[in-house]
This record gives C-alpha cells, sequence and structure tokens, in this order.
C-alpha cells in the first residue's frame, strides 16, 4: 500500500494532521494507531478517566525505572492507547501554558514558535464557548468550555482568594496566575477528544484518509537518508507502507524516540546494546526528557457529595449513571479535577513556577489505592523542574516498553520548589470556605518540618502526565529537529507531538501538542 503521507500515532498530534492533510482531495493519507477505535464508554463520559487511568484499559500503562529521588520507587505514566491517545485518556484540562514559554522557544533559534507566532495556532483548533476574541477561537474543531462545578470547587476557588491569591477567570487569557476554575475539552457532558473533534467528522467523507487501528509501528523504512514508509504489524503480520513525501512520527513523547530508535536513528550507545544498525547517528533522540513532578495532598471528608466509596456514596452513584445517561449531566459528567491555580512560591519570580489542580475525590497513587469513604484532592506540581530525564531502548523488540527515567527530584531546586507549593496547597485548603467539608489530612497529618514534609515528597511524588521534550527541536548538535520539525540530516522524516518542545510549558501539554500539529500541518502542505 502507498500514501502521500503517513502519520504514525492517531493521538493529539496525529488526528489534528490526518485532518489537516486529508483536506486536499489530491493527497492520500494513512494514519496509524496502536490502540483499538474509541469505542469504549469510558472514554467518553468524563468520569471515566477514574477508570482508565489504574488499568491498561486503552492504556499503554508504562512503568519507569527506579527512581533515585523518590526512594527507588518506580514511577507510573499512563498513556492512550487507543483513537485520540492521550486526549481519550486525559483529564481534558485545556492550558496553553505561560506565553514566555513560546518566546523562550523562539530565543533558541527556533523561528517560528513566538507566542505571538503561536496563538493563531491555539485560536485555529478552538471553539471556545465564550466565542472568539483576541486569545480564543470560535469557529476551530476543538470545543473548549467549563462544567458545572461542585461545591467543593467552588470553595477551592474562595479559599484561593483567602489565602491570599487572585481569581483569574482566563488561564488562557492575558495572564496565567491566580486562582480558578479550569477550561476543559468536554461538550455537553462528553469527552471532546481530537479523535472527537479532528477525526470522526471526516472519516466517512474522505476517501483519501485511511485510518488502521490495530496497527503497530516496527520501524521507518530508510533508503540512505531518506524516508520511504512504515513497516507496521497488523493482526500479528508485518507489512510495508510506502511513503510517497512524508513520514510523520507523532507517537508522544516516549513512542517517538523509540520508533527513531528501533529505525536505527539515533545514539550509537542505545542502538548498538540491542543489535540494532546505525542507520543516522542523531545524539538527542530520546534525551531531555522532561515531565512536571507531582504531588497529591489527600483529605477524607464527612460530606458524601465528594466522591468516594460508601453505602449512601454507591446509592448516589447509581443515580449519577440514571442522570448521565437521560441528559449527560451530573457527578458523571465531571473531569473531577475542576478547579486550580498558578502560584509563584516566591514573590520576586516573574511568571507562576507551580500549579494546583483541586479534585472532587480523594485521589492516591493514580487511582490504583482506594480508600474507604468520600474526600478531595489536591495536586501540587513543578512547572519548569530542573531534573532531565531520558529514554532508551530496553529491547530491539518493537513490541517491548520503551525505557523511561524522567529522573523526578533529582535536583534539589525542584524538591525546595515542591515543597513550598506543598504547604501553599496546605494553607489554602485549611482556609474558611472548606471547613463545612470536614476534611482530614490522609497522608501528612501531624508532619510540620522540612525534613518530615521532603521525606513525604519522596514517598509520594510522581507524574502528573505530562512528558515532552525527547527529539528536541533546536539547531545544536544533541538537537533532532529543526524549526520546521524536520529530522535533522534526514529527508522525508518528521517529529510533530510534544516530544519536539525544547522546554516544558508552564501547564498541561494536550493544548500545545494540538497547536504543534496545526503549525506543523501548514508548512507539511506547502510542502517546507
Amino acid at each position: 500500500m502507498e500514501f502521500d503521507y503517513i502519520v504514525v500515532g492517531a493521538g493529539s498530534a496525529g488526528c489534528v494532521l490526518a485532518n489537516r492533510l486529508s483536506a486536499d482531495p489530491a493527497v492520500s493519507v494513512c494514519l496509524l494507531e496502536a490502540g483499538p477505535r474509541d469505542w469504549s464508554p469510558l472514554v467518553h463520559a468524563p468520569a471515566g478517566v477514574a477508570a482508565i487511568l489504574p488499568t491498561r484499559h486503552v492504556n499503554w500503562a508504562f512503568d519507569t525505572v527506579p527512581q533515585p529521588g523518590l526512594g527507588g520507587r518506580r514511577g507510573y505514566q499512563p498513556r492512550g492507547k487507543v483513537l485520540g491517545g492521550s486526549s481519550s485518556i486525559n483529564g481534558m484540562i485545556y492550558i496553553r501554558g505561560h506565553q514566555s514559554d513560546y518566546d523562550e522557544w523562539a530565543a533558541l533559534g527556533n523561528a517560528g514558535w513566538s507566542f505571538n507566532e503561536v496563538l493563531p495556532y491555539f485560536r485555529k483548533s478552538q471553539m471556545h464557548h465564550r466565542g472568539a476574541s483576541e486569545f480564543h477561537g470560535g469557529d476551530g474543531e476543538l470545543y473548549v468550555g467549563q462544567i458545572e462545578a461542585h461545591t467543593a470547587t467552588r470553595a477551592f476557588i474562595e479559599a484561593g482568594q483567602k489565602a491570599g491569591y487572585r481569581y483569574n477567570d482566563d488561564f488562557n487569557g492575558a495572564e496565567q496566575e491566580g486562582i480558578g476554575q479550569y477550561d476543559v475539552t468536554i461538550r455537553e457532558g462528553r469527552r471532546w477528544s481530537t479523535a472527537t473533534a479532528f477525526l470522526t467528522p471526516i472519516r466517512g467523507s474522505r476517501s483519501n484518509l485511511t485510518v488502521l487501528t490495530g496497527a503497530y509501528a516496527e520501524r521507518i523504512l530508510l533508503q540512505g537518508k531518506r524516508a520511504t514508509g512504515v513497516q507496521v504489524r497488523v493482526k500479528g503480520r508485518s507489512q510495508n507502507l510506502k511513503a510517497r513525501r512524508e513520514v510523520l512520527v507523532a507517537a508522544g513523547a516516549f513512542g517517538s524516540p523509540q520508533l527513531l530508535m528501533l529505525s536505527g536513528i539515533g545514539p550509537e550507545s542505545e542502538l548498538k546494546p540491542q543489535g540494532i544498525p546505525v542507520q543516522h547517528e542523531l545524539p538527542g533522540v530520546g534525551q531531555n526528557l522532561q515531565d512536571h513532578p507531582d504531588v497529591v495532598l489527600g483529605y477524607q471528608s464527612t460530606d458524601n457529595s465528594l466522591m468516594g466509596y460508601s453505602l449512601g456514596g454507591s446509592l448516589k452513584l447509581g443515580a449519577a449513571l440514571v442522570q448521565y445517561l437521560a441528559s449527560r449531566r451530573g457527578a458523571l459528567a465531571t473531569n473531577f479535577a475542576e478547579a486550580g491555580g498558578f502560584l509563584r512560591t516566591r514573590p520576586e519570580l516573574v511568571r507562576p513556577d507551580v500549579q494546583l489542580h483541586s479534585v472532587v475525590s480523594l485521589l492516591d497513587d493514580h487511582n490504583r489505592k482506594l480508600h474507604w469513604g468520600h474526600g478531595f484532592s489536591c495536586h501540587v506540581c513543578v512547572l519548569r523542574p530542573k531534573s532531565i530525564g531520558s529514554v532508551g531502548l530496553q529491547s530491539s523488540d518493537p513490541a517491548a516498553p520503551p525505557r523511561i527515567d524522567p529522573n523526578f527530584l533529582g535536583h534539589d531546586d525542584d524538591v525546595q520548589t515542591l515543597l513550598k507549593g506543598y504547604r501553599m496547597a496546605r494553607e489554602i485548603v485549611a482556609q474558611a470556605p472548606m471547613a463545612r467539608f470536614g476534611l482530614k489530612d490522609k497522608f501528612s497529618d501531624g508532619l510540620h518540618s522540612d525534613e518530615q514534609l521532603i521525606e513525604l515528597l519522596r514517598r509520594r511524588t510522581d507524574s502528573i502526565y505530562h512528558p515532552v521534550g525527547t527529539c528536541r527541536m533546536g539547531n545544536d548538535e544533541h538537537a533532532v529537529v529543526d524549526s520546521q520539525l524536520r529530522v535533522h540530516g534526514t529527508q522525508g522524516l518528521r517529529v510533530v507531538d510534544a516530544s519536539i518542545m525544547p522546554t516544558l510549558v508552564g501547564g498541561n501539554t494536550n493544548a500545545p501538542t494540538i497547536m504543534i500539529a496545526e503549525r506543523a500541518a501548514e508548512w507539511i502542505a506547502s510542502g517546507q
């Protein structure tokens, strides 16, 4: 089979690429996805995230190598294995990051990536619930709205103001700092993934678009330094798909560097031990892994309107299911993390360095540890960690998971920032508006000294699912792609996903990944 473009990975970037490129009826596009179609009701009901994250249902559910900064624990890295990729299993929060993040990308030598240059591509995708404005688009495919907030969510926002932080009604507007409710990719009680937004509306009407699910990309086919196609395994059989114009790798911060290395593109030190011949030495592949280290404050509550496990809660959950099926409203229409904040741990900082997510349930170990009763949680994450990790190969077998080492809390500055953020979140939850929920600290009650809390952080910190940077954009010898996302030293090959970010943005990474695909699609379609 032969196509003009082959897109590897039908996630946040891949669905956008497939939509934009197939808009030209003169070109043919093949979209490959290792996972199934997005049939699962757990994908489409926002509350289904609570069941997807801790399981292997449409989830790669990767483990990291043991983390010295976390006391030797292995971290957990959920990633979407389904049409829509991680946009089909994530928390549905729409955040762009701080405007200065993109100006820094441009300052690093990446032409075309300043905030003013990328804003039109954020706006292009958006169908914002408030309509078009300076910072938002009104006519795009990706619905961005707000949900009916729980009383505890509203109380958290009020508590943040009582603690001295400004209210912010739009984290994606002129200023990011403050406490407020999140914009979310939820429309009329339904998850609005990139598959729902960009793929479902066109699949039946564009004969030039082929979508293959259950299709595992095994390696990129090369003739010299030119990518000519992809070897893909479908139903246990390997076959070669040819790409007349380009192969576009959109397999994410773990999958993209893994596929490049399996294809002989990467550092010899990673390839040689696995017996993979070096086709193109590129030392930066798999390096520069950055992710937001995150710790969750957990509280038990006497209020069973919060999500949890109890006899009364079970009866309420049954009623919520009936309500959701009838009107797509109520407790099953929530993403749980309805509000949060972007705060500075030191007044002299020019931008927020920690992010909070308030959650209307008691969350422990990615929801893999359940507790009887009801509760409330608050995430705290370090927005620009100094700890840098890597992704490598554990095997030459494409079915084997990659080696993931985020190096969480490997730099003491990250520990200190997280500690300050933890204390700030604790102070917010202690404010009077939260008193009515009868909250009791589940994990850090009686711990007050820096030493006690740092030991707690090392026991409880992990990812909040924002890995980036492993196919970094730039012009130096360790950069993997150039400013138009072409893999250095090759032809007909680009990487288009969160792995190209040179630095981690200050916020959730789904919206920036969609923007990256919008930006790249224009270059690809014009033959640049």
